[in-house]
């Protein structure tokens, strides 16, 4: 009987979940599942604790067979240890939490202003101003507060940038409390998605019944301002429950945060690759908006980008397999 099968049988014989053994052991609920997959070997520590408390020898776990001192041969070492964890204590995951509760305000806040800028253009075009400079600078100062505040909340969660990059190793009760947290949020999580979506479908009504009113009105003309302040209102609630659900994910190292994921992301190659492809998308809509003056179309791009940046992503970890 190999290890894991051993960690299997004794943990189940002592009536404990893998939750519960990682908790007692002060690591994630996924470093025992690898465990008893036979992916990866518990470090020393972990041994001496786990026949502490199953109550069996270190000799029983290591060895396949017990044998005494003079027949025992000589181990090999473990083809694949697990590598080091970043210990995570209570404190530092109840402010980490705390933060990232900000975060998940400033920059949906941040996201429905630039959204909200391109609002100002058509309020100009629709009142017949004689320049639309004014509406131009109102616009480029509403996008450039935005990315002060994304500047801002990005600095804010430097010290946790470890959380999607390397393993961690929490404290006891850590996993208990931040899935009792992650529980009673998911409620408003589906309720914040359920009304995201139908604001962004129910944003294409008023210019379609715009369309049935004379186009030479002003109040008509206005019509797609209102539009994007759906759009705005649901994109806000769409990535507000994405950063905060993000949050509980990396702490539980589930979801998007798992050891393989992170061993993905710490590619230097794709983030090279998605940022030089965010920096064309947004150079073309600027550059597009401003020569045709169709603001009132050209945020499309964004979906449309946002469907193709994944795309990318996929493609890139196909060809690197």
């Amino acid at each position: 009987m190999i290890l894991a099968d051993k960690i299997i049988d004794l943990r189940k014989k002592a009536g404990l979940s893998q939750e519960e053994l990682a908790e007692k052991l002060g690591v994630s609920r996924q470093s025992v599942s690898k465990w008893e997959g036979a992916q990866s070997t518990p470090d020393l520590n972990r041994i001496l604790q786990l026949s502490q408390i199953f109550g069996v020898s270190t000799d029983y776990l290591l060895k396949e067979e017990i044998e005494t001192a003079a027949e025992a041969p000589t181990e090999a070492a473990p083809e694949e240890t697990e590598p080091p964890l970043r210990h995570v204590s209570m404190e530092e995951a109840n402010k980490f939490l705390e933060l990232n509760r900000k975060r998940a305000l400033m920059v949906p806040a941040g996201v429905a202003v630039i959204i909200l800028s391109v609002i100002a253009p058509i309020l100009s075009d629709s009142l017949n101003c004689k320049s639309d400079t004014f509406a131009v600078i109102i616009m480029l100062l509403m996008i450039a507060s935005s990315v002060g505040v994304f500047i801002v909340s990005g600095m804010m969660m430097d010290p946790y940038d470890y959380l999607i990059k390397e393993g961690i190793d929490t404290e006891y009760g850590v996993s208990g409390m931040v899935k009792e947290k992650q529980t009673k949020y998911r409620p408003v999580s589906i309720r914040n998605t359920v009304i995201g979506v139908i604001l962004c479908i129910l944003a294409f009504l008023p210019p379609i019944i715009a369309d049935n009113f004379d186009s030479a009105s002003a109040a008509v003309r206005s019509v797609p301002a209102l539009m994007f302040i759906m759009i705005a209102c649901g994109v806000f609630l769409f990535v507000h429950t994405g950063i905060t659900n993000g949050g509980y994910e990396k702490l539980l190292e589930e979801g998007s945060f798992t050891r393989e994921e992170k061993e993905n992301r710490s590619d230097k190659k794709i983030g090279l690759i998605i940022g030089f492809y965010w920096t064309v998308i947004t150079a073309g809509y600027l550059l597009f908006s401003f020569i045709s003056g169709r603001w009132d179309i050209s945020w499309v791009v964004w979906p449309v980008a946002g469907v193709m940046c994944g795309a990318i992503s996929i493609l890139y970890k196909l060809i690197k397999k």
